[in-house]
């Protein structure tokens, strides 16, 4: 432990026995300052101000922080001319999993609403729960794409090991595909289980199942309670006239009437979702519709899945009547029901760290101009995340006399980051101190800056 610490910062730790927490930490912040390129001193004091910050009104006062050595001037100077490596940061965060045994991904997209930013390129129309101006959920700004590991426990932590910004000309389902692939790839080998990446309804399953390829992965995705699915034709019925048939019987997820005896099935009872029974038909496949050999006169070609249908008797909050939920499974082998439905309901957690981000580390709240500088923040919030992910084992309560006490390693981001703060000086900080260079002669007298140039929000052909 650092020498000088107060009594009063030392009891913060309360179920740290040595410092082999405290180590790995220190360790995981020399590795990022090495990623950090230009204005990498500057970038380091930005993310602890991030970690350290209690509530403020706005992103410029967190310049005022202690962890943050710089003048406020410094802070958009900083994400406009910093760099970071990406590609090594990504490498970093993968050695520090989760849970090095759940092997469980959920991949989500969120939108850093843009839309009176006129002069800010590469801002693109998402759906998004507020409403514009003109009164549709559509607003305009950068589309950010999420792969986060999960956890079965019940809590709301995550490991955030990848983010890109999705261009308005790039498919969403293609970024997620190079995402899962890289992830895949830096997964330690000889892990006999098979990752498991999780997606809500916004995406198409048979154009995931077609991008993955060969990589071992399974993909698990949310549908719509009004698709339909074919099972393979029967050869015998074919007598010798015209093309044979491509597809059998008709399945109909809002239609009972048209499902066969289900291949699989599970029932259990859990204390939160009451008697919960999973059914699963396997060998089925939907009409392609987009695939690589459109108008080229080929046969389209056939994704074969399993179908999953998951009913529960109750729900944890009565708010609502519990509805069926469809999935989409696939992958080599056969699904384990019983860990199914439970990854899937465990894919919320994304929800609650990215209301953690743009709430209590103001991710979203910068208005910054140029998407770059929205990257870097983005990385940085990332990054900070992390800090309070690793510091969760260890780091003490500060509740609140209205607040419950909760035990070590039971916090919540919120509770970590606000006993953090406290020891920070603990820590250290590789990060050099800022040099004088005396006052700056500013703008030379007579001249203007230029206005911007507009730049129209980008449209998604059809």
């Amino acid at each position: 432990m650092a020498a000088g610490v107060s009594g009063a910062v030392m009891a913060r730790f309360d179920a740290m026995p040595n410092d082999d927490s405290l180590t790995t930490l220190r360790t995981l912040r020399d590795e990022l300052y090495a990623c950090f390129g230009r204005r990498g001193d500057a970038l380091f004091d930005l993310m602890d101000a991030i970690l350290t910050a209690r509530t403020i009104p706005s992103v410029v006062h967190l310049s005022l922080e202690a962890a943050h050595r710089r003048g406020w001037g410094s802070l958009n100077a900083t994400l406009r001319r910093g760099t970071l490596d990406g590609e090594t940061l990504r490498t970093l965060l993968a050695r520090h999993p989760l849970d090095e045994d759940e092997r469980v991904f959920a991949v989500d997209v969120s939108v850093w609403p843009r839309c009176d930013a006129e002069t800010s390129p590469d801002r693109g129309f998402s759906d998004h729960p507020s409403r514009h101006s003109n009164g549709k959920p559509i607003v305009a700004g950068w589309a950010y794409q999420w792969l986060a590991q999960l956890s079965f426990g019940r809590d709301s932590w995550t490991a955030p090991l990848d983010v890109q910004r999705v261009h308005p000309s790039q498919d969403a389902h293609t970024v997620a595909l190079e995402q899962i692939k890289a992830c895949v790839a830096r997964l330690p080998t000889g892990d006999a289980t098979l990752p498991l990446c999780v997606f809500d309804a916004g995406y198409d399953p048979v154009k995931l199942a077609l991008g993955l390829g060969d990589t071992q992965a399974v993909i698990l995705v949310r549908l719509r309670r009004d698709r339909c699915f074919y099972a393979d034709a029967d050869p015998a019925a074919y007598v010798g006239n015209g093309r044979p048939r491509r597809h059998g019987a008709k399945f109909v997820c809002q239609d009972p009437t048209t499902w066969p005896a289900p291949t699989a099935d599970y029932t259990t009872d859990d204390p939160l979702y009451g008697h919960v029974r999973v059914r699963a038909w396997s060998g089925l496949h939907a009409v392609t519709k987009t695939h690589a050999t459109v108008g080229a006169r080929k046969p389209r070609p056939i994704v074969r899945g399993t179908v999953i249908l998951v009913e529960v008797a109750k729900l944890p909050r009565q708010t609502r009547r519990p509805r069926q939920l469809w999935l989409f499974w696939y992958g080599p082998g056969e699904p384990d029901l019983g860990v199914i439905w439970q990854a899937y309901i465990r894919r919320f957690d994304v929800e609650h760290t990215l209301r953690f981000f743009k709430q209590t580390l103001n991710w979203t709240a910068w208005r910054v101009r140029l998407p770059e500088q929205a990257d870097r923040w983005t990385w940085l919030v990332l990054l900070a995340y992390t800090h309070l992910l690793l510091a969760r084992p260890w780091i003490g309560d500060q509740c609140l006399p209205w607040e419950r006490r909760l035990e070590v390693g039971k916090l919540t981001p919120n509770r970590v980051r606000r006993a953090l703060s406290s020891v920070w000086p603990v820590l250290g900080t590789p990060a050099n101190a800022p040099k004088p260079c005396g006052r700056s002669p500013g703008r030379p007298r007579g001249r203007r800056s230029e206005p911007a140039p507009l730049c129209p929000v980008l449209k998604k052909a059809a």
